[in-house]
């Protein structure tokens, strides 16, 4: 904080996120309440959990965009594949382990995130999108298991 006149003077959260944050952090821990740019810490503070859905959704997205081509290009099976279709389940499962009320998140959000990897699968195979079916061919389960591979 930066005092200007014997005052505490606030860095504006628009000014300098990076001290912004620093500052709310010290207010917190010396208990100044009041001090608090409470709308905008209650923002950030939300969108954390924004961020967690955010990166299942990615995540996810990668993770059938590899099963699709894994499936439907057996010919052109790669370690880079199957290295990313085991990073994703992974990371997918340590978000959920910090945060377990996401545990239901992929679920929610499969078919979603499945209508955009079957575009994005025939973008990088070459394939039309009516090679791949239209509803996900695999279950939630199937998707996040570690040892599923598709035939």
């Amino acid at each position: 904080m930066n005092k200007i006149f014997g005052k505490p003077q606030l860095t504006p959260y628009g000014a300098d996120y990076a001290r912004w944050c620093a500052e709310q952090g010290a207010l917190l821990r010396e208990g100044n309440l009041q001090a608090l740019d409470r709308e905008n810490l209650a923002e950030e503070i939300e969108s954390l959990g924004r961020s967690d859905k955010r990166e299942i959704e990615s995540r996810l997205n990668v993770l059938l965009v590899h099963l699709l081509k894994w499936r439907f290009q057996p010919d052109q099976r790669a370690g880079s594949w199957k290295a990313t279709i085991t990073e994703q389940r992974w990371r997918i499962s340590r978000v959920v382990k910090d945060s377990p009320s996401l545990n239901s998140y992929p679920r929610k959000v499969l078919a979603e995130e499945y209508a955009l990897a079957r575009s994005n699968a025939a973008t990088e195979t070459g394939l039309l999108a009516d090679a791949f079916p239209s509803d996900c061919p695999f279950s939630i389960s199937q998707v996040l298991d570690l040892e599923f591979f598709p035939q």
